[in-house]
């Protein structure tokens, strides 16, 4: 007749069991002699519900009660008959229910479990011992103990079997381990009630039924009277004046229960099968639940799935008494639906008056400070702009893409360096605040073209990649790296202006068989470079003669750093003549390495990778004081006048330095040179990228008293309308017009417009790449001041050059002693 608290049932048999125990009912009901129907059975029933309530017998460890419920049951079926014992299981079953805190769905299911049980006593005993023997002289006879053998058997069976059903909803425990243990206790239960019950109707067989219900009657109500005063406390001592009064134990519970409903944290009580029988206000809040919807489930239903595991397991652990306590961090669902992130802890513990054990839960509301850790986490593999991933996620990605290659074998990849072209030019023109909204819509154009596996990262700066996996060959990314700048190549609209941009990628194929990340990725980047030199706004794929390639460039860049502490570097000289009458003007110094172990390494290989470093600085330096000191000497050995002047190249980085200024200055007071014999040349565009900036860097060189000449004259973007600004002495005409001159008549027209224009701006001009005797007399009718090229000379050292001085001036003017200088020949160091 018993059901444990907090015994949970599937909602199909909970159903099942009420609808089976209300056909019983009325079964019952409906098969009842009126005559049954006195008020001797109302009082039974009445005396059963009192007694079953409120004198159940101390427990024992295994939590043993006296059954009165049950014995009042038995009772039922000795006096009166199997019907009347179903109708006051019923009553007894209600009654003892409604003093447990109970939903009027689990009252009505113990009162049915109760018919139900009862039911199929009765009808257990008429199909295996026949009639119920009712109050008869022999009720205490052999058939009546028969009787009440299969009854204990048959309620003893319903009982474990109830118990062992709702078991199996109990948290990691087998079901029939458990099941015998209940037989055994639930048949000794039973056992001494139906021999109460059967004492009790011998008494009703020898006094009478109405005597025997009067008595009973009476005596119950003595022992509740007793029961109330003594439990009032009118026979406990009076405690001496002297001594501290002990505090009732109901007002410990009262304030344990205060503490455990104000508690900051969430608590809960919770039956060993899950279900929630106590939570404080804190839980409910965490959980959005009431408190009557929560004790209405378990903690099964608000557990997050992926944790639901994890979380049975330590409880599992606690059960089975291997860890007193567990805690962990998991997710519950709260009732709009969210995750609730809680630091969890449980732990067992028992009953003060029973040995029942219950889970104690502790919840404290983390959710806070685990979306801080996942905005951090989030933060250190995302870019902050874009919110691609950045290059510690990409690499992650990219090892685990080389990984499946390497043990499928089958799995191509490939990743795609991407670099934008003139970024810098549109971050200064419009602003950093345009770059930052360029470089968020490309990367949302980049993701929404791309499938669903690949990866998208930035970099850094306007530097982006791309991993492309499971591809059947390299065409295919070839394939996304088109679609990819088709998809750029349309304008961005930024604040209301049009931008547009191109990008230069390089791709580099995961088929190589490559071993690490890095290496793949600098392969990339290093196609990508290949692509900005070849034009921009395209792909290069890599191979293996690029990578060759750029371990020559970064070896060239090791070797080139060491080439001015070890006096790699040399000065050739080259002359330049006056076409008038092939007097000597002055030479062009131009740099050449004889490397110890490459031999001769042409400026076209090592002065792009001297501008690309920052090597060309101290370089430029060093030419230009080596230059100087080296023309100062070949000018107090060979006076002249005019006297010879030294052409001196300064880089794009040079010219952009802020010390330029000062460091002319010192190399001309180190060497004591006249500065008007020294010319520097710049780049037409160098002198274009920023007029405003250029005009005010040449007017303080031009105060230094050097010449200034424009380099490369008409290959550039020069506005003839600044020209006239700029405080140029010289022009020098490409050698790609003059050696074309005699082609046609275009570069023809080309170099007299420049020689015109020089002439009225008051400049001299000077024509590179003179090669041929055709081209000098075209050069001499057109009025060309000055010429260079291999018709003359070709670059010498510095004896080759002091050579061609000597015999020019030889037959003019003799060479003067030189006193404390360096002899002829001899190049001055200086590191």
């Amino acid at each position: 007749m018993e059901i444990a608290e907090g015994q949970r049932f599937p909602q199909k048999f909970v159903q099942t069991v009420v609808a089976l125990g209300a056909a019983a009912l009325l079964f019952s009901l409906f098969s009842l002699p009126v005559a049954h129907l006195s008020f001797p059975l109302v009082l039974l029933a009445l005396l059963g519900i009192q007694l079953s309530t409120r004198f159940d017998a101390a427990p024992t460890k295994y939590g043993f009660r006296f059954p009165f419920a049950a014995a009042s049951v038995f009772l039922s079926m000795l006096v009166f008959d199997g019907e009347a014992a179903v109708l006051l299981a019923a009553a007894v079953g209600l009654g003892t229910s409604l003093m447990e805190s109970r939903s009027a769905y689990g009252h009505a299911f113990k009162s049915a479990l109760c018919v139900l049980t009862t039911f199929v006593v009765v009808w257990t005993l008429r199909l295996v011992s026949g009639p119920l023997p009712g109050i008869t002289p022999q009720v205490g006879s052999l058939a009546t103990l028969n009787v009440l053998g299969v009854a204990v058997l048959a309620q003893s069976l319903a009982g474990a079997s109830t118990v062992a059903l709702g078991g199996s909803y109990r948290i990691d425990q087998p079901v029939w381990r458990n099941w015998g243990k209940s037989f055994f206790w639930k048949y000794l239960s039973n056992f001494a009630g139906a021999s109460a019950a059967l004492l009790l109707a011998v008494m009703v067989n020898y006094v009478g039924l109405n005597a025997s219900l009067t008595v009973g009657s009476v005596a119950a109500l003595l022992a509740f009277g007793f029961r109330s005063y003594f439990s009032g406390g009118k026979f406990l001592a009076a405690p001496a004046p002297t001594e501290p009064r002990e505090k009732p134990a109901n007002d410990t519970s009262d304030r344990f229960r205060s503490a455990f409903d104000y508690a900051a944290i969430g608590m809960a009580l919770v039956s060993t099968e899950g279900r929630w029988l106590q939570v404080n206000r804190s839980l409910c809040h965490i959980l959005g639940f009431t408190e009557k919807e929560l004790l209405a489930t378990d903690f099964l239903a608000v557990t997050h799935p992926d944790d639901l595991g994890a979380a049975l397991s330590n409880i599992g652990q606690i059960l089975k008494n291997k860890v007193p306590t567990s805690q962990m961090e998991k997710r519950y669902i709260h009732k709009l639906g969210h995750e609730v992130w809680v630091l969890w802890s449980v732990s067992l513990v028992r009953d003060q008056h029973s040995t029942s054990v219950h889970l104690i839960f502790q919840v404290q509301d983390i959710t806070d400070r685990k979306l801080a850790e996942q905005q951090l986490h989030h933060d250190a593999f995302h870019d902050a702009l874009t919110g691609l991933p950045n290059r510690a996620l990409f690499m992650d990605h990219l090892k685990l893409s080389i990984a499946r290659s390497k043990r499928s074998g089958k799995q191509l990849f490939a990743v795609l360096y991407l670099d934008l072209d003139r970024f810098k030019v549109i971050n200064d023109s419009l602003g950093h605040t345009i770059g930052d909204q360029l470089l968020v819509g490309i990367a949302d154009r980049l993701k929404n073209n791309l499938r669903p596996g690949d990866t998208v990262a930035r970099l850094g700066g306007d530097e982006f990649t791309v991993l492309i996996e499971d591809i059947a060959d390299e065409k295919e990314s070839i394939q996304v790296a088109e679609r990819i700048q088709n998809e750029l190549s349309v304008p961005f609209m930024l604040n209301g202006r049009e931008v547009f941009t191109t990008v230069s990628m390089g791709i580099a194929p995961g088929s190589t068989g490559y071993e690490r990340a890095e290496d793949i990725l600098r392969d990339a980047d290093t196609a990508m470079y290949r692509a900005k030199s070849l034009g921009k706004a395209r792909y290069e794929i890599f191979d293996k003669a690029m990578h060759a390639r750029a371990i020559n460039l970064l070896q060239m860049e090791t070797d080139m750093r060491r080439a001015l502490e070890r006096n790699e570097f040399m000065l050739h000289y080259q002359p330049i003549v006056a076409l008038e009458d092939f007097r000597l003007r002055g030479f062009e110094a131009l740099v050449r390495w004889q490397h110890p172990e490459r031999g001769f390494i042409s400026p076209m290989d090592f002065i792009p990778v001297a501008e690309e470093t920052g090597m060309i600085i101290p370089l430029g330096e060093w030419v230009m004081r080596e230059a100087c000191q080296q023309m100062q000497h070949w000018q107090k050995m060979f006076p002249s006048d005019p006297p010879l002047f030294i052409s001196i190249n300064l880089s794009s980085k040079q010219f952009s330095q802020n010390d330029l200024i000062k460091a002319v200055a010192d190399i001309l007071s180190e060497t004591g040179i006249a500065p008007h014999t020294v010319k520097l040349e710049i780049t037409e565009s160098v002198v274009m990228e920023n007029i405003e900036t250029a005009t005010e860097m040449l007017q303080e060189l031009r105060a230094l008293g050097v010449q200034l000449s424009i380099d490369d004259f008409g290959t550039g973007y020069s506005s003839l309308s600044y020209l006239h600004r700029f405080p140029i002495d010289t022009l020098k005409i490409d050698r790609s017009f003059v050696t074309r001159m005699t082609e046609n008549n275009e570069n023809m027209e080309i170099v007299r417009t420049i020689i015109v224009l020089a002439q009225n701006l008051g400049m001299d001009v000077v024509a590179e790449g003179v090669e041929t005797n055709e081209q000098l007399v075209l050069l001499q009718k057109l009025h060309c001041e000055n010429g260079q090229g291999y018709f003359f000379s070709k670059p010498v050292n510095s004896d080759g050059a002091e050579k061609i001085i000597g015999e020019t001036y030889s037959s003019l003017v003799p060479p003067m002693p030189i006193v404390n200088s360096p002899p002829p020949g001899k190049r001055v160091m200086v590191g």
